[in-house]
């Protein structure tokens, strides 16, 4: 079953009402509560709702998958009503979002700018769509992505021809195969042991993961500078929930509220990836390559036909200039 036939089955099962007198709304967080999503986005939510309808609106955040293992269903819990809120990653279910995830393509975006304004500005008229039965209350991305290795250094693409590269969706994994590696897609909950183990040998994703998912232990080398896209994600609350909300509990989560979470979180992102780079380069357990000019430009040549590739089979075109501001 799809996930979109299954949003449509859950959704006409779904009566969800919400009373306008004292509400706890749960928030679904898969990940660990130290996790940077939490002071970056989970409290600040609470904090408004709480302090925007005087204490009838509070929200509740259940960590570490108590409400459903895997970040890969995020999306369908909160549809089903498992929970009110819930975070997740196109990524995982890439069929659903596909101009969505035109942001994670390798040079769809300068290494700079952000990923957050970037998907708000083709929102209403590219984006809204891939987002059925809910209200979505953010949406930003991961600082750049980088490679991080088990024990190879990385300076070429032909350095990663017959490697395993764990990828999180789809338009990482055509970006890795036209590196010559071999794409596995794996939840970032389990790439510890599976560098630990040697299932990979390596993966492409955005440094914060070295401080989130503690892989400063077992990643051994870094290549910084090529841009190979970076991960994109959504904070989506029940629509049934929402409409049900008194009118302040709205106002609270209104339009400034959905910019600021997304920024938020993107800075914080980047933040946690910064500190991530300055604990590795500190390291000694760890080797962090710069990539030259030269480097870079090899990694985008063989690039650059993937994220082509991509916006024309999803007619992305309009998406990509409304994200880049054109």
């Amino acid at each position: 079953m799809t996930l979109k036939t299954l949003i449509l089955s859950s959704a006409a099962a779904l009566a969800l009402t919400v009373s306008a007198h004292a509400q706890e709304l749960r928030y679904a967080n898969w990940a660990a509560p130290m996790h940077t999503i939490t002071a970056s986005q989970i409290e600040p939510l609470a904090e408004a709702l709480e302090e925007g309808t005087g204490g009838a609106v509070t929200l509740r955040a259940f960590h570490g998958g108590e409400l459903g293992a895997g970040p890969a269903d995020q999306y369908v819990r909160v549809v089903q009503g498992t929970a009110e809120m819930g975070w997740g990653l196109p990524g995982y279910t890439s069929s659903q979002f596909p101009k969505s995830m035109i942001v994670e393509l390798p040079g769809a975006l300068e290494l700079d700018q952000p990923a957050h304004e970037a998907m708000w500005r083709a929102f209403e008229g590219e984006l809204a769509s891939e987002f059925p039965m809910t209200e979505v209350l953010a949406l930003w991305g991961s600082e750049p992505n980088v490679l991080m290795m088990r024990d190879r250094e990385i300076r070429a693409p032909e350095d990663l021809r017959g490697l395993k590269i764990r990828v999180s969706g789809a338009a990482a994994a055509e970006a890795i195969e036209a590196l010559g590696a071999t794409p596995v897609q794996l939840p970032i909950t389990q790439v510890y042991n599976g560098l630990q183990t040697g299932l990979i040998d390596g993966l492409v994703s955005g440094a914060s993961v070295m401080s989130d998912f503690k892989l400063d232990e077992v990643v051994g080398t870094m290549s910084l500078g090529a841009n190979l896209g970076r991960l994109s994600f959504f904070t989506v609350m029940n629509k049934a929930a929402y409409d049900g909300l008194p009118d302040e509990a709205k106002a609270a989560l209104d339009t400034e509220m959905r910019a600021e979470l997304s920024r938020r979180a993107e800075e914080a992102w980047k933040a946690t990836a910064d500190a991530g780079i300055d604990a590795a380069r500190a390291s000694d357990r760890t080797t962090v390559i710069d990539l030259s000019e030269d480097e870079i430009a090899a990694f985008d040549a063989a690039l650059a036909p993937v994220t082509d590739a991509y916006i024309a089979d999803v007619g992305g075109e309009a998406a990509l200039a409304a994200m880049r501001g054109q």
